[in-house]
């Protein structure tokens, strides 16, 4: 099983966020499964994946030696690319 940390982005994120308990839901899910069926690996990017939650998008990075998923960023699609 893993363990699931957040970014101080993410976290913030999440405290003004609507659909806060569809995404923590979503979140939850991948102590078990780290790669859920519908994650995917961001192109140029090591160990760093993204799942989807409605227009919400979670990019997360797994460190496999540690069992820990980091969750890097939450936002919606629009925003979640851009630096």
């Amino acid at each position: 099983m893993f363990e699931i940390t957040f970014s101080n982005k993410a976290r913030k994120f999440l405290k003004k966020c609507e659909d806060y308990k569809k995404i923590l839901n979503k979140i939850t899910g991948l102590k078990e499964n780290p790669i859920l069926h519908d994650s995917k690996k961001i192109i140029n990017e090591e160990r760093i994946f993204r799942i989807r939650v409605g227009d919400y998008r979670i990019l997360y990075k797994i460190v496999w030696e540690k069992k820990v998923i980091i969750i890097a960023r939450i936002d919606k699609r629009s925003k979640i690319y851009k630096k």
